[in-house]
């Protein structure tokens, strides 16, 4: 099969750490823009990205990209798509998709007419009036920005944040792609004492420990192309195989703590459920009193901050407390994310380096200090 060209979907700020990550992969003609980045590839790169990226939300085929300016256009633009390739006659396929500056600004409308246009082609290929859509879900995403519109086949299924080990109902405030961000960024690769003093259900310390044994993120769940008929089975247990061949095995100093028993309970049932607890120990403490670990060692850690005017009081003196606990620990890196606008001063002490970075859609920075 010829080569594909592959969407990679990411938070904003995260872009240019998904281009290193596919780089490292050895995917070719990798180009990063803003929110995603695009490589191409074969089925067996797809299956490997999927299994594999830390910082990505998705990894979707680009079918298509023409101008639109009326829904003729939309219509004709998704017509031509030769979408049979893909999707067999009994397979579904919804459609989702969004607009933004652009001419054809009504969503539900724009659905409509894909999905139209969808139908109409696969009907006459397939030489049916009436499509059953019962078999395995092909998901059809559109984008329309600036009149230009992309279709694309979501090969994922469940968005990549969601690895399969946080508990049903756990919401956490740190999706698990940001998390490995910040693993990313502290440039954690095992060796050092690794601890996060506001651990709560445990998402920064578990993907510390995946990171550090190279494990592959997605080998605990499953995807929406492992389902397709025009993918052959042999090649998702291809790239699972090639996955756990790259892992590594050693003894990790991974801490995580966290004031609220409660959050302990829950990080202790996940990390068991990512088959990485033994990596990690938890612990009941107070972050603005317990003594320090160790001599040296990363500190990476998303601490309590009110996004709310009657929380944000706590939050910032929380953040004081923090800073004069920490005024001394010149052995350890700190990377700590916060909304707070005045961290540093609360922290007091201005940050070696400051990364921009949005948590679902708030604004954060990565406070570096080293």
């Amino acid at each position: 099969m010829e080569k594909l060209k592959l969407a990679v979907p990411c938070l904003f700020g995260l872009e240019g750490l998904v281009g290193e990550e596919l780089r490292r992969m050895h995917m070719e003609n990798v180009k990063v823009e803003d929110r995603r980045v695009f490589f191409e590839g074969d089925f067996l790169d797809m299956a490997r990205a999927n299994l594999r990226l830390r910082m990505g939300e998705r990894v979707m085929i680009l079918l298509a990209r023409f101008p639109v300016e009326s829904f003729e256009d939309l219509y004709q633009g998704v017509k031509s798509i030769p979408l049979e390739r893909f999707i067999p006659k009994e397979g579904a396929f919804p459609v989702k998709g969004y607009s933004l500056d652009s001419k054809l600004h009504s969503v539900p409308d724009c659905q409509a007419i894909a999905k139209k246009a969808a139908v109409d082609r696969l009907g006459a290929k397939y030489g049916l009036s009436w499509l059953p859509e019962t078999g395995e879900t092909y998901q059809l995403r559109f984008s329309i920005m600036k009149d230009i519109c992309e279709v694309f086949l979501d090969t994922s299924g469940v968005s990549l944040h969601k690895r399969g080990y946080r508990a049903v109902g756990n919401e956490a405030p740190l999706h698990e792609t940001m998390a490995a961000a910040l693993v990313n960024l502290s440039r954690y690769r095992g060796r050092e004492f690794f601890w996060d003093p506001f651990c709560g259900s445990g998402t920064i310390v578990i993907e510390a420990a995946l990171a550090a044994l190279n494990r592959a993120p997605g080998l605990n769940r499953d995807f929406g192309a492992a389902k397709w008929a025009c993918v052959d089975k042999d090649i998702w247990a291809k790239a699972r195989q090639e996955a756990k061949d790259l892992e590594y095995r050693g003894d990790y100093r991974i801490l995580g703590t966290d004031i609220d028993p409660k959050s302990l309970s829950i990080a202790i049932a996940n990390a068991k459920k990512a088959g990485v607890s033994k990596y990690i120990e938890f612990k009941e403490a107070d972050a603005t009193k317990l003594s320090l670990p160790s001599d040296s060692g990363l500190i990476v850690c998303n601490p309590p901050y009110g996004e709310r005017m009657l929380e944000q009081r706590p939050a910032q003196q929380l953040m004081r407390a923090f800073g004069r606990h920490l005024k001394f620990a010149d052995g350890w890196k700190k990377y700590i994310i916060s909304s707070e606008a005045e961290f540093e001063h609360f922290f007091g002490k201005p940050a070696t380096k400051k990364r921009k970075l949005y948590n679902g859609r708030l604004q954060c920075n990565v406070y570096m200090y080293y």
